[in-house]
């Protein structure tokens, strides 16, 4: 399936980025008036009126009008960012997707630009084969001998956040580990696209006290991700 496009790949490999306190609260929501809206190939940059101030925001590409009201999901902080596609750089931007439905958020009435959605069943997946297969509950309790090292983890998409700082977040569980320690979830990050309820096979290396800013910390989490289902 075809899944919406990753907001900030081609932002994230034009310019680095620093974890400096933004000055907005840290937040996962962003909420302003639209007062200017400047588009590229992929991408909406939006210059936001906000209780706190005007602000500079990043979205994937969407028709944004002047005035409206939106509100941006999924917040991140980025400062001293250059974007070449618009040939200026920005003090500090706020990257995220683009939330609601309707007039208020700018986007047609019954569509959501970057969905997120979370499975319900019980889950029950059984365990791939191969010298690097691993349960959920072996990643993220053995992360610190797993560092650096290619796993193969067969599992169930509980959640998926899309195109956040070029890549798609994915929440696998197999049925191993516990709920109660969060030795049952793992969070991998990939270019592949899913969807909720898919059981897939994710490759991918082990990366462990993972901050990238504003308040976005983890302390196991899988990147480079290949997907199989």
């Amino acid at each position: 399936m075809k899944f919406f496009v990753a907001v900030f790949m081609l932002l994230c490999a034009s310019a680095g980025w620093s974890a400096e306190q933004p000055t907005l609260p840290p937040a996962t929501a962003l909420k302003g008036e639209v007062l200017e809206v400047r588009d590229v190939e992929a991408y909406s940059y939006l210059r936001l009126k906000t209780a706190e101030g005007e602000v500079w925001a990043a979205v994937n590409k969407a028709p944004v009008k002047k005035g409206a009201k939106v509100t941006i999901e999924d917040v991140m902080v980025m400062t001293n960012f250059e974007s070449k596609a618009l040939k200026r750089s920005f003090p500090k931007i706020m990257f995220g997707t683009l939330a609601g439905t309707g007039a208020a958020s700018g986007m047609p009435a019954g569509h959501s630009a970057m969905p997120k959605a979370e499975y319900a069943g019980d889950v029950k997946v059984p365990k791939a084969s191969g010298p690097d297969a691993r349960t959920v509950a072996e990643v993220v309790t053995k992360s610190a001998e797993l560092k650096d090292k290619t796993v193969l983890i067969r599992g169930r998409v509980v959640k998926y956040s899309p195109g956040i700082m070029g890549k798609n977040w994915i929440h696998l569980r197999d049925g191993s580990g516990s709920a109660a320690d969060n030795t049952n979830d793992l969070l991998v990050t990939t270019t592949d696209q899913t969807k909720v309820g898919d059981v897939v096979v994710a490759k991918g290396v082990v990366h462990t006290d993972r901050d990238f800013g504003s308040g976005y910390a983890y302390k196991v989490l899988v990147e480079e991700v290949k997907l199989q289902q």
